[in-house]
């Protein structure tokens, strides 16, 4: 989609729709009250006729209304004035966005973003429309037969600006356009197949990213040269399925010799749990195991489209977990690139497994910061539910700075505790430690174990097992936390300058 902004009054302004808030009471946005004010009050009689309360998410197109250069006005609620959510103002942007998608616009201009939201600012509510209104406008399609385009999609979205916040609301614009794109390319990763989606596929990918920008440079590890790298526990997950493992690096240098960000996702393709077989209701959902690696490459194609001057490495481990005659046993003893030797107690307890030899791999890179992304517990869901990402780290200035990043981009984080205390649950008889351990505190200790092999560097962990996708009637793969991951990056820019 692409954008603009305007310094065009609304009642002037010529596009196929004009978009203005309306409130609960009865109340107007500015904008609306130019459009009522020139229509002659007309705005304030489909009011008072009940047509429309102004709840968040309610819409009312109107069709030729008088002395409106526009020939449509798309009414919008959004609650409570001076009261809206960000919630609220996501559930406006939806729906007027999928409305005008269904209509004949091509082409509407809005004036939500005068609508007050407790402190954010107008490049805020600019980029959070842009997101949200290409997050309501996905639709996959690749593996449907019968996909057809739309005629008529709304393809251009304009937003009203003072003469002097233009420059800094087309920046808000583009921002958010590409962390958009970054999120749609996560979400068509999580949403294929497994047997499309496979770790060759995610390398090809990256490879796709390193040509389209030159500022990326992608390398694809063999599973022989993992050999060489000693990186045996990585290499004990790939054992039991036909699909070679790939190690997938993806450099992004935009501020010449800083240290870098490295950004470690896990790529599990296909998780049947292994030898510890998941049960077969909801397993078709194992495809989305590999969303912390979608977030990564949409992450590196979101800062590469922005050319953010910030160097950044995205690293993918990546295989499917599957049972099979070769595959990992319970009670089996790897060795990791680290040295350190792990009990096998539980083989679908296998992201860990790729995570740690991935995070020793990231030392080479000299990092500032390490942060890896996961679907790695469904304990997580437990705990947070679908709404916040879970958050651990061995830095407290880290983790603060990723809850901001979160609370800023409203992609939120929620810290849980990586304390010494729950090392214990990780003793074995028989390795350096287990991979598993027990059913209390599952997020935290799959936590504690990935800490064991980042002592040498500061780190993050996020869980997104419960925000990497969404079940049921609207299961789909929903692109966080390339949101998170943005902000922080760009925080970091910031607070540098």
């Amino acid at each position: 989609m692409q954008y603009f902004v305007t310094t065009n009054s609304p009642a002037t302004h010529l596009t196929d729709c004009i978009v203005v808030a309306v409130f609960e009471q009865g109340e107007l946005s500015p904008g609306a009250g130019i459009i009522d004010l020139q229509s002659n009050g007309y705005i304030k009689k489909i009011i008072e006729r009940g047509d429309i309360s102004g709840k968040a998410g309610q819409t009312l197109l109107l069709q030729d209304v008088a002395n409106i250069t526009s020939p449509r006005v798309l009414l919008v609620g959004c609650g409570k004035k001076e009261k809206t959510t960000e919630n609220d103002f996501n559930k406006a942007i939806t729906a007027v966005a999928q409305l005008l998608n269904e209509s004949g616009c091509t082409d509407a201009s809005s004036c939500l973003t005068e609508v007050v939201i407790n402190t954010r600012t107008t490049s805020w509510k600019v980029r959070q429309s842009m997101i949200t209104t290409e997050t309501a406008l996905y639709k996959y399609t690749q593996t449907k037969s019968d996909a057809k385009p739309q005629l008529n999609p709304l393809a251009r979205l304009g937003f009203f600006a003072q003469d002097n916040e233009a420059a800094e609301l087309e920046q808000a614009a583009q921002t958010g356009q590409a962390i958009a794109n970054g999120m749609n390319l996560a979400r068509e990763l999580g949403n294929l197949p497994g047997n499309i989606c496979t770790p060759t596929y995610i390398a090809d990918q990256a490879v796709e990213l390193g040509k389209r920008f030159d500022s990326v440079t992608t390398t694809v590890l063999e599973e022989a040269d993992m050999a060489e790298l000693k990186m045996g526990s990585f290499l004990s997950v790939s054992r039991g399925s036909r699909e070679p493992a790939k190690l997938i690096t993806m450099n992004y240098k935009g501020a010449g010799d800083e240290r870098p960000v490295v950004l470690v996702g896990k790529g599990l393709t296909f998780d049947a749990g292994g030898i510890s077989l998941k049960p077969s209701q909801g397993m078709d959902e194992m495809k989305y195991d590999m969303c912390g690696s979608a977030s990564v490459l949409g992450t590196i194609a979101a800062i590469a489209e922005l050319n953010l001057p910030i160097n950044v490495v995205g690293v993918v481990p990546s295989s499917e977990n599957l049972p099979d005659g070769d595959a990992n046993k319970p009670g089996d003893i790897v060795t990791s690139m680290a040295g350190k030797t792990i009990e096998i107690l539980n083989t679908d307890a296998e992201g860990r497994l790729l995570l740690c030899d991935a995070l020793t791999y990231s030392e080479r890179f000299n990092p500032e910061i390490v942060i890896d992304i996961a679907t790695l517990t469904g304990a997580i869901i437990v705990a947070l539910g679908n709404q916040a990402t879970g958050l651990m780290a061995n830095n407290q200035q880290l983790a603060d700075d990723l809850l901001q990043a979160g609370n800023d981009s409203f992609d939120r984080t929620w810290q849980l505790p990586l304390w010494e205390d729950y090392q214990q649950q990780l003793d074995s008889n028989f390795a350096d430690i287990a991979n598993v351990g027990g059913k209390e505190a599952g997020s935290v200790t799959a936590a504690c174990f990935l800490a064991r092999f980042t002592e040498k560097f500061t780190w993050a962990h996020l869980d997104i097992a419960g925000t990497a996708w969404n079940s049921g009637k609207a299961k789909g793969a929903t692109g966080r936390p390339v949101p998170l991951l943005v902000q922080y990056l760009l925080n970091r820019i910031s607070d540098k300058n």
